[in-house]
């Protein structure tokens, strides 16, 4: 089967050809159910993750080539015997998790299967290919309104409603994003519904700003032309923001949140940020004195089954207008890093993109 991988891990955005990352279409085996609570998904779509070019680094020390791709969406080919759990058939329309935590570990069973010391199959079931095998506990029926090239949203739209559980945010808490891209957009969302007041996107692309707004955004700052800090204190009444949601995973944005949160407020850090960088803080004036709560997020433990109610309320219709064929996936790469659309869709098996 047609399988994207990485030959030569590296910088997506690299000019120089000889030290660029390489990603390729390869033909590798199909993979075929082998357990007996494994399912097969044809995949329809897998939707590109800002994640995805730090994995084009090999920032999981990955043997080379190894695949990419974990937002997608496909239809059931095959299962085991076992497959009972959740009334999965062959034919269901399906959306999932990519993460099989082991269930037994310490973080297993302590309530924290992010922290898992040995998830199975962990990046060897990419989703930028045709086929792809996952256990029975990763997989989810999508309802039957909700299209293929929808469903590839449920993974990002898990990790936002992970982001909201953290932030602990209580209706009527004023509450700032700062970065406009998919999840950032999907967080807005979800903290409209939770009751968020006075809910502002921090972004600088105009076209961000105004889908942030269209998706219940109370204000927009511009951080290029305006100060971030002045205008948050306007909004909030000299107040600060009760919850600050960073989702840039820019190194240069990680101090504003300490400079708008609120007295007693929280900070979600969100983003995937330079693993070198530290963060300059003042302990006791951040901590002490203000007693800000500083937290982040990994993956979306317990998130699933809750972001799929929100499929059907979620407004996604700009997130899922660009889609390349898994042949053009380099090309959808470089459109991905252009920036012109939201999110950059790979459909993997053409035949059945219209289900």
């Amino acid at each position: 089967m047609k399988s994207l991988a990485v030959t030569r891990p590296g910088d997506l955005r690299e000019t120089d050809p000889d030290k660029k990352c390489i990603i390729e279409i390869l033909d590798v085996d199909e993979p075929q159910v082998c357990g007996p609570t494994e399912v097969k998904i044809k995949i329809a779509y897998c939707a590109i993750c800002a994640s995805d070019p730090h994995v084009a680094m090999n920032c999981f020390n990955r043997e080379v080539p190894y695949g990419m791709g974990h937002e997608i969406s496909g239809i059931i080919v095959d299962m085991g015997p076992e497959v009972k759990t959740k009334g999965l058939k062959i034919g269901d329309r399906v959306a999932g998790n990519f993460l099989r935590p082991c269930g037994w570990c310490y973080h297993c069973q302590n309530g924290h299967p992010e922290f898992c010391k040995h998830f199975i199959d962990e990046g060897t079931a990419p989703g930028y290919a045709q086929y792809v095998v996952w256990d029975e506990s990763q997989v989810w029926k999508i309802p039957d309104d909700i299209t293929l090239r929808t469903a590839c949203m449920l993974e990002p739209t898990s990790i936002a409603v992970r982001a909201v559980d953290k932030c602990n945010v209580m209706v009527g808490n004023r509450v700032a994003v700062q970065g406009g891209g998919p999840i950032g957009q999907l967080t807005l969302q979800v903290l409209k519904m939770r009751g968020a007041t006075s809910l502002t996107i921090i972004e600088p692309i105009e076209k961000r700003r105004e889908l942030a707004k269209k998706s219940g955004a109370d204000y927009a700052i511009d951080p290029f032309n305006s100060d971030v800090v002045e205008e948050s204190m306007k909004i909030t009444g000299g107040l600060g923001f009760d919850v600050v949601v960073e989702v840039t995973g820019n190194s240069k944005c990680t101090e504003v949140p300490l400079q708008i949160v609120a007295e007693g407020g929280t900070i979600l850090y969100l983003g995937m940020y330079n693993s070198e960088y530290e963060m300059p803080l003042n302990i006791q004036d951040v901590l002490y004195t203000r007693n800000v709560t500083i937290t982040g997020t990994k993956v979306a433990p317990y998130c699933f089954p809750r972001a799929l109610q929100m499929l059907k309320r979620m407004q996604l219709e700009d997130f899922t207008g660009a889609v390349f064929p898994l042949d053009n996936a380099v090309e959808a790469f470089e459109e991905y890093f252009k920036m012109n659309n939201l999110k950059v869709i790979i459909c993997c098996n053409e035949d059945i993109a219209d289900l």
